[in-house]
């Protein structure tokens, strides 16, 4: 497996691959890896003749206040994951190869990035979809894999890769618990014991949805209150969100259509954020 730092340089070895009719795989990534991210490297290696994965803390898709400095960063750790997941080679820029000085050039997508995280991260997706469409031009691969936990991240980079025809694949990975029902999270690292007892409200709320999916519920407003009030019993728990909306357009629905609709959860744990999804 190469590691390799510079833009030119993943932009030749790519290149080679697909000279030599390589099916190429991109994984984009933060780094922090866990069994969620591994899952989307085998993915991706079970559908491509090479994958590169991409890890690159983005500066871009931070607020003033959010964790950038703290975001953890386990290089070594996550080389060893990529190489054992079935990786061929890990790009691994600096800041300043992806904005080097004077750059300006950013991409926004003005509908599906709108709501939930785009009312709490205004800025968020921007950062997203510039650093998505500047490594889909970089690595130019067959196909891309990204995970469902991050389900309006999909839906806005679908719908980006759609409107500037990039064409390359979308592929989505589906989210990874934890046997306690905790998605697989960077983030869950933060968290303390007591912490964590309290996270598992999301995924327990999502759950009880699902149920009352399954056993015939369609309001929106008696699914989206059930959580809310599951939510509420922990006191480290905050909301920021929970609504239940179209997979692919983010938008508010008024009564769940199943395999379409998504219940989506934004909630602090204290001074921890995170979010968490499911298909209805």
């Amino acid at each position: 497996m190469q590691t390799i730092a510079f833009v030119s340089e993943i932009q030749a070895h790519a290149k080679n691959l697909r000279a030599a009719g390589k099916r190429v795989a991109l994984v984009p990534t933060m780094g922090a890896l866990h069994e969620g991210h591994v899952s989307l490297i085998r993915l991706a290696a079970g559908r491509a003749d090479a994958v590169i994965v991409s890890i690159f803390v983005n500066p871009a898709q931070f607020g003033p206040n959010e964790d950038f400095t703290r975001y953890p960063r386990e290089m070594d750790a996550d080389l060893q994951k990529c190489e054992a997941a079935g990786a061929h080679a890990v790009f691994m820029p600096g800041v300043e190869d992806i904005y080097p000085k004077g750059y300006s050039t950013f991409i926004t997508e003005e509908t599906v990035a709108k709501p939930l995280e785009g009312v709490s991260r205004p800025a968020h997706f921007r950062g997203v979809t510039t650093i998505v469409a500047k490594l889909l031009n970089i690595v130019r691969p067959d196909l891309a894999v990204f995970g469902q936990k991050d389900a309006q991240q999909v839906a806005v980079i679908k719908k980006m890769s759609t409107d500037l025809c990039l064409g390359v694949e979308i592929v989505v990975g589906p989210t990874l618990r934890d046997a306690d029902g905790m998605a697989l999270s960077s983030r869950n690292r933060y968290l303390t014991a007591a912490q964590r007892a309290d996270a598992l409200s999301l995924s327990r709320a999502l759950s009880r949805a699902k149920e009352m999916v399954t056993a015939g519920e369609r309001r929106v407003d008696r699914l989206v209150a059930e959580a809310t009030h599951l939510l509420a019993q922990h006191r480290r728990v905050r909301v920021i969100y929970a609504a239940i909306v179209d997979r692919d357009s983010m938008e508010a629905v008024r009564e769940v259509v199943p395999g379409r609709s998504l219940l989506a959860i934004a909630a602090w744990v204290d001074e921890v954020r995170l979010i968490d999804n499911e298909i209805l």
